[in-house]
């Protein structure tokens, strides 16, 4: 066979690729002819993937709760996927900045869509049932949403609101972790004691959230926002996008997640708890917490009406 001048190209950039991590192409050549052909079940791990819905009861709804929460951690690996790429860019443009973050807000719209997945997917009578097998696990411990958080926003703003005013960016990071406001969902600020759903949740990711808060402290999307130029600071598209992306994650999301929640944990009669035993009104609503990421971005009066409009 003949050896065009394009293919010889092709082998040249492979010979100094291979050259330059000291491989020889020669090498790699021979490993290509015994190489099996990729297919798409082995590429997406289909397999792996289908197989990882283990029920912890017999009813059959329980399978559409741990699929519609897989699916989530997928989306909210994507949503990290796209803040990485926005947070250790070195040389960071209003261009790439924008995209990114239009992506990262079609990923939300997709997640606070899906709700009637779950909160219409599902008979009252199975969830009732089969929530109490997931005693005293909750959607509360998602590793991942916290570390989008983190990757969002300054600390002071997922601080509990009632104690941001002692808080601040020299409060040691360990001081500001006991401080969050998802604290309030496991905590008794009388005694101090954590609920068993906080302890298991620490123990498993404290360390990991507290380097994850240490290195995005200067690099979180709005840190990296002010970095830009101040012109680039007024881009409508980029303000746009991250209102959107702000109203999105702490008041559409959560509202959704709310009123999933409700129409379950209130069709029984009693502790109205949800799984993890969290006061799950004041976790969730965002009256309560006021969490936003991006306080520059909105009015007074939008600040002052935070959330109000969903209730």
């Amino acid at each position: 066979m003949e050896i065009t001048t394009k293919q010889q190209e092709k082998i040249d950039a492979l010979d100094q690729k291979f050259k330059a991590i000291d491989q020889k192409l020669d090498t790699h050549l021979e490993g290509l002819l015994w190489q099996k052909p990729i297919t798409y079940w082995d590429y997406i791990q289909t397999d792996a993937l289908l197989n990882l819905q283990i029920q912890r009861s017999t009813l059959p709804d329980e399978m559409v709760f741990i699929m519609y929460h897989q699916v989530n951690e997928l989306l909210f690996k994507m949503i990290l996927w796209e803040m990485e790429q926005i947070c250790h860019h070195e040389n960071i443009t209003t261009i790439f900045f924008t995209e990114r973050m239009n992506r990262i807000t079609r990923y939300f719209d997709m997640l606070t869509t899906s709700f009637d997945i779950m909160g219409d997917g599902m008979e009252v009578e199975q969830y009732l049932k089969f929530r109490n097998t997931l005693t005293p696990a909750s959607g509360f411990q998602s590793a991942q949403y916290r570390l989008i958080e983190f990757a969002s926003t300054d600390l002071i703003n997922l601080i509990d609101a009632r104690y941001r005013e002692n808080i601040d960016r020299n409060t040691s990071y360990e001081h500001a972790f006991e401080h969050l406001y998802w604290q309030a969902a496991g905590k008794d600020y009388k005694t101090g004691k954590k609920s068993y759903l906080i302890n298991e949740f620490e123990r498993k990711y404290k360390k990991e959230f507290l380097e994850f808060m240490e290195q995005y402290n200067t690099i979180n999307l709005w840190r990296i926002f002010k970095k830009l130029p101040e012109a680039d600071q007024q881009n409508q598209e980029l303000r746009a996008a991250m209102r959107h992306y702000d109203k999105t994650v702490n008041i559409t999301w959560v509202m959704g997640h709310f009123n999933a929640a409700k129409k379950y944990i209130e069709s029984e009669s009693g502790p109205q708890e949800a799984t993890g035993g969290s006061d799950w009104k004041k976790y969730m609503l965002p009256q309560y917490q006021r969490r936003i990421f991006f306080p520059e971005l909105w009015t007074q009066d939008e600040l002052d009406n935070w959330g109000k409009d969903c209730l």
